[in-house]
């Protein structure tokens, strides 16, 4: 069997246990024992485990789910800093949040409302779970999910836009073109948005950025006609800050491999 599948072995048995009894302390001791950190990386596979077993749970079991997943996520960073084994705990919450979202419609708006709510929390880890979690939802339900995020936008802190261009970020949902289109207006809509944004000092502020630095070439790479016209577009700003995303998307082996012309001819437009 593979890890995931191993993992899914043993949670199997410890879910059951939760659904009796309402008691999670042994799953809570199943994954901060697996978790893997303190570590650059922790176990994805096992979180990816908890989340498909969340998911299934959740077509009969959706209430206690989100019972655990809900518990998990108020593990807040005092209790469990960044690379302690304690933050796998609210990083697979987070996750399973998304799961449970994608596949029960009672959970949906609440599930994305969480989400939202978690993208503004300071530890990266937790902010990957949360692009987890959305790319989960947007899995099953890609255009209501991407409506959701455009609303992001127009009240959504630094953070929360992060939360955005790095969940839609995905290659196997860019495949398809729609999907790409609406992902590259979102990139659109955030980076036109930094023109009008004076305070650029917080770590938030650089945090966006950084993540611009990469998602754009993402998408690009999906839909390279539109994509390396809006690059264009760009690369005419006077605003350091959008100019330094371009320079660092040009240089993604993604965009270097398959569109050596297109990024040379930017690249002299610098």
């Amino acid at each position: 069997m593979t890890k995931i599948e191993n993992h899914k072995q043993d949670l199997f048995a410890l879910f059951e246990v939760y659904c009796k009894s309402s008691d999670a302390q042994k799953i809570k001791d199943y994954i901060v024992s697996n978790s893997n950190l303190p570590s650059p990386r922790a176990n994805l596979e096992l979180a990816k485990a908890f989340a498909d077993l969340i998911q299934d749970y959740s077509k009969n079991e959706s209430e206690k789910v989100w019972g655990l997943c809900s518990e998990l996520i108020k593990i807040f960073a005092e209790e469990a800093p960044t690379n302690d084994p304690q933050e796998f705990l609210p990083f697979c919450g987070a996750y399973g949040i998304g799961a449970i979202g994608s596949v029960s419609p009672q959970y949906f708006e609440q599930a994305l409302s969480t989400l939202k709510m978690l993208a503004n929390d300071f530890r990266w880890r937790m902010r990957e779970a949360v692009c987890f979690g959305l790319q989960r939802m947007m899995r099953k339900r890609s255009h209501d999910v991407l409506k959701r995020l455009e609303t992001w936008i127009g009240d959504g802190s630094l953070l929360q836009l992060r939360a955005v261009i790095a969940a839609v970020a995905d290659p196997p949902l860019l495949k398809n073109k729609q999907l790409a289109t609406i992902a590259l207006r979102l990139h659109k809509r955030i980076i036109n948005s930094l023109h009008h944004l004076k305070e650029r000092k917080f770590e938030d502020f650089r945090t966006l950025k950084k993540a611009l630095g990469f998602t754009l070439s993402v998408v690009v790479c999906e839909i390279p006609e539109t994509g390396f016209k809006f690059m264009h577009e760009l690369v005419n700003s006077t605003d350091p800050d959008i100019r330094w995303i371009v320079t660092d998307n040009l240089k993604k082996n993604r965009l270097i491999k398959d569109f050596p012309e297109q990024v040379e001819l930017l690249k002299k437009q610098l």
